[in-house]
């Protein structure tokens, strides 16, 4: 229940049709599995104290009132279960029977919502025996007590506000308006289904995509729980496909054709956060709705969740190869129309041998191809200083090659050591002075071919580099055109692995993969003895997939600190220490807050993914803003950790 994530567990008992003493006890032995389980919301499928294929013994008068005598001894026998439950039965009301869910919460009925849309079309027939509920709640007695009747009913929890339940049942999901739209937007974070959906040849898939979808369009969780194996097979099937879903994502799914109960960890701040940031999302509107309160303790929920410690990168090789040819189609389509704009016929690009000059220049021979341009208009140029290494240089050299670019090699020492007398540097003093004067050597030399040549300066710049402010200002901080600009680091590598694996040429596929291997380095202090690199960026600023890992989830998730460090903590397990995590999440903060000058004048690029930093577009964020209270939550961290 901490940092928002509620334990949520929908489950198939296997009952008895009619039996509802039976159904009574299956679905209580079930509860009570739940509940040792951890979870917090609790669903059962669509009448399932009856059964849902009782077929006309819905008229019998035994079996309803057998059914909502089970329901009393369900309440009762729940008492002490720290849930909110969801279960199904035939009610019957003003001499009418509606196909109901109850809600339960320690011992008590807290409201009961009727199904709104009664399937009666091809094996359903459930217009001959009930009626469709009401929207506006009205308050009916019930074991004593006044409890509201109506779909329009929220279940908020007294302790976490944000938690707010609605209920629907089966075919309210399958109409062109469920239900449940109103439910999201009156306030409900999570709508859970009550269902006894029949199984057909292809019906698994749609119904994954349909709650799939369901669950984004509403930006909610979404429990669905379904009839199984105890049904009757007169006629029918039922496969028990019970799901889980998380705005878009299935966080769980039964196994078809057995009974079986999931659970799912919904992280219902998600939710909250991302309707805030849509500014498409309606405000909430809960007029017209009863709100009931219930009560679940506040708790740290056991996650059982995985978090993917590359958000970034597609898991599956398959989805990854085409998300790396999608994003490389947009940065070469962004240069492409960029170029065409301003008539130029020429791009420059300062190659250093590392990944992300790689990439930038890959980029630019795929966008010469789209305009049909020679790539010989593509001026490379290497220019080797003080840190060079012979490795980057002749990776850098052999690459330009390879893609039939024009090489330009202008050596850069002699006016760097000119710069460094006419400001009075030392150039012992590897400060940096010393660091930045190189940088921006570079970038004037690349601004004036430009200019020379008629053409543009391509940004080599990657995303992380930018969140980090891992870039010198008014040096490789500036472009023309910035194709890397909204590419994390850790997606950098597989669109240059993509295009090793894609190239049909040995001999660049060879290049690619060393820098690939080669460490990432600006390469602006002198190499060791041995002539490999010194500086190695990723043992001053942190290791890249953790950064990338607390961009993600601080911009495109809106998460605080010590909920990105849990998070971190759970997909880094085993790679990195709890106390190295916390090191490199401080250091990102601070990074991340103090070099927001450095994003506020950024040159033109492509946006790729739902994560950027540019100032036009996602990020408008204060040069001054103040890290204090990101920071202070750290420290709160710092000081509960043993040292």
């Amino acid at each position: 229940m901490q940092q928002g994530f509620v334990k949520a567990a929908a489950g198939t008992p296997k009952i008895k049709v009619a039996d509802c003493v039976f159904n009574k006890d299956a679905i209580l032995a079930e509860i009570n599995i739940m509940a040792q389980g951890g979870a917090k919301i609790m669903v059962f499928p669509e009448l399932c104290i009856t059964g849902y294929d009782c077929r006309d013994l819905f008229w019998q008068e035994k079996l309803l009132s057998s059914a909502k005598e089970m329901l009393f001894a369900l309440a009762a026998e729940t008492r002490e279960i720290d849930a909110l439950i969801f279960v199904g039965l035939p009610f019957e009301k003003s001499g009418k029977l509606y196909n109901t869910a109850a809600a339960l919460n320690h011992g008590k009925i807290l409201g009961l919502v009727p199904k709104s849309n009664l399937p009666t079309y091809s094996e359903f027939y459930e217009g001959r025996h009930f009626t469709p509920g009401d929207a506006e709640a009205e308050d009916i007695e019930i074991g004593g007590e006044i409890v509201p009747f109506g779909t329009d009913i929220l279940f908020q929890a007294s302790d976490m506000p944000h938690l707010i339940v609605a209920a629907e049942i089966c075919e309210d999901l399958w109409v062109p308006y469920p239900p449940s739209v109103d439910h999201v937007l009156a306030g409900a974070s999570v709508v859970v289904n009550l269902s006894a959906s029949d199984e057909l040849v292809g019906k698994g898939s749609y119904r994954r995509q349909l709650v799939r979808s369901h669950s984004a369009s509403c930006i909610s969780g979404y429990i669905y729980a379904t009839a199984g194996e105890g049904e009757s097979s007169t006629d029918l099937v039922f496969g028990g496909q019970n799901m889980i879903a998380e705005n878009g994502s299935i966080l769980a799914e039964a196994k078809r054709f057995r009974n079986e109960t999931i659970y799912g960890d919904i992280d219902v701040d998600r939710m909250i956060s991302e309707r805030r940031r849509m500014t498409t999302f309606p405000p909430q509107c809960p007029d017209g709705y009863t709100v009931v309160p219930f009560d679940i303790k506040v708790e740290e929920t056991k996650l059982n969740r995985s978090f993917d410690p590359h958000p970034f990168v597609p898991a599956d090789r398959g989805d990854r190869d085409a998300r790396c040819d999608e994003i490389l189609n947009i940065q070469s389509l962004g240069l492409k129309k960029r170029l065409e704009s301003i008539g130029a016929s020429c791009a420059v690009v300062g190659i250093s041998g590392g990944l992300d000059s790689t990439l930038a220049l890959l980029v630019t021979a795929r966008a010469f191809d789209m305009l049909g341009l020679p790539r010989e208009n593509i001026l490379s140029v290497t220019m080797p200083c003080f840190g060079t290494t012979d490795r980057t240089y002749t990776n850098a050299v052999t690459l330009t090659h390879c893609l039939n670019a024009t090489l330009m090699e202008i050596p850069i020492q002699k006016a760097v050591m000119q710069h460094f007398k006419d400001i009075g540097h030392d150039p012992d003093n590897h400060d940096v002075t010393y660091e930045n004067s190189q940088a921006r050597q570079r970038t004037l030399i690349l601004m004036d071919l430009a200019n020379e040549h008629k053409g543009i300066v391509i940004g080599t710049g990657d995303l992380s580099e930018l969140a980090l402010g891992w870039a010198t200002y008014n040096g490789d901080h500036m472009s023309m055109y910035a194709v890397n600009a909204s590419v994390p680091k850790t997606l950098v590598r597989h669109l240059v692995r993509y295009f090793a694996d894609t190239c049909r040429n040995e001999k660049l596929n060879k290049i690619l993969l060393d820098v690939l291997d080669t460490p990432v380095s600006p390469e602006l202090l002198p190499p060791t003895e041995n002539g490999t690199i010194s500086q190695k960026t990723e043992d001053l600023v942190g290791p890249y997939e953790l950064h990338d890992f607390f961009l993600y989830y601080m911009l495109r998730m809106g998460f605080p600190p010590a909920k990105i460090y849990r998070l971190a903590c759970l997909a880094f397990a085993g790679s990195y220490t709890e106390e190295t995590i916390l090191k490199w999440l401080k250091k990102f903060y601070w990074r991340f807050f103090s070099q927001q000058f450095k994003r506020s004048c950024l040159p033109d690029g492509p946006k790729v993914g739902s994560v950027a930093v540019s100032p036009r577009g996602d990020l408008r964020m204060p040069s001054d803003a103040c890290v204090r209270i990101w920071m202070d939550e750290l420290e709160e961290i710092t000081s509960r950790t043993p040292s």
